[in-house]
């Protein structure tokens, strides 16, 4: 593959919520589609490569998808996930920085379309996710020999909500890898979220997330998982402020059925790859 930067591939890094990316504008670098997955791999691991929770690839949309970009998400595993809701907003942020597109704009996820409104003054980004589906609430499961009462709702990517008494008690490298691995979600499996409840309007939350395969410091669609599941339940209103592992606040809200995520992204540098150190695949 040719491609003017010759062994070097300008990338971005951003976080939100405390949840990093590698994002890269693939309509100069025009990688194809079979490759990503591999770059993902060998770009998302912290020792041999930038380090991140996942990687995605920037390019303009089709015309006529009513969407004015569209992403490829791959997990740091190489894994490619339907949709992830910090990354969206760290992709709204990058999309206006570049000047993609404008503040109000449209990006195409395998999830479907995702609204995004940045506030780049306020660094906030809010995403209007795509609606949510198979809600189930009080399944009992047999987790780690104990019998478990779990959530479940798909916010463009499956997840498992269990209510805890202690967010900070929570055992989440073991119980979240049982409950994602438990046959009751094959073969997809789930990310699984531990919450604590304080208030109608405030919880403690902890995510073990699919294809990063440990908890990370915030996920936007577990805190949007954490409104819908707790307002069925009755245990909360339709605005939530959840705090994360990083102890950032993710507020949520359901507006007219509509799920919203609303926090900070931030993109905190810019580098070039080295393609050859990394091993990266080229055509």
């Amino acid at each position: 593959m040719s491609t003017m930067f010759g062994a070097r591939v300008p990338f971005y890094k951003l976080q939100g919520c405390g949840n990093d990316f590698v994002a890269i504008d693939n309509r100069v670098l025009r990688l194809p589609k079979e490759l990503m997955a591999e770059w993902a791999r060998r770009i998302c691991p912290c020792a041999f490569g930038v380090g991140a929770d996942g990687l995605f690839f920037l390019e303009l949309a089709t015309p006529g998808s009513g969407a004015d970009v569209q992403w490829h998400f791959y997990n740091a595993d190489g894994s490619r996930a339907e949709m992830c809701g910090n990354a969206s907003r760290c992709a709204g942020r990058l999309i206006h920085a570049l000047g993609i597109a404008g503040e109000r704009h449209v990006l195409l996820t395998d999830a479907g379309p995702v609204a995004i409104a940045v506030d780049a003054a306020a660094g906030l980004v809010k995403v209007q996710l795509t609606a949510p589906k198979d809600l189930k609430l009080n399944t009992r499961l047999s987790v780690l020999g104990q019998e478990t009462v779990v959530h479940f709702v798909n916010t463009g990517v499956p997840h498992a909500v269990i209510l805890v008494d202690k967010a900070e008690g929570a055992d989440v490298a073991a119980m979240g890898r049982a409950v994602r691995f438990h046959e009751h979600f094959a073969p997809a499996g789930t990310n699984v979220n531990f919450v604590q409840v304080l208030d109608r309007a405030h919880t403690n939350m902890r995510t073990y997330e699919r294809g990063v395969e440990a908890e990370t410091y915030a996920c936007g669609t577990g805190a949007c998982a954490v409104q819908v599941v707790l307002h069925a339940l009755g245990l909360a209103d339709a605005q939530l402020a959840s705090t994360s592992t990083g102890g950032e606040v993710l507020s949520t809200s359901l507006e007219d059925g509509r799920v919203f995520l609303k926090g900070a992204a931030e993109l905190t540098f810019t580098g070039e790859l080295n393609v050859p150190a990394l091993g990266l695949p080229l055509p």
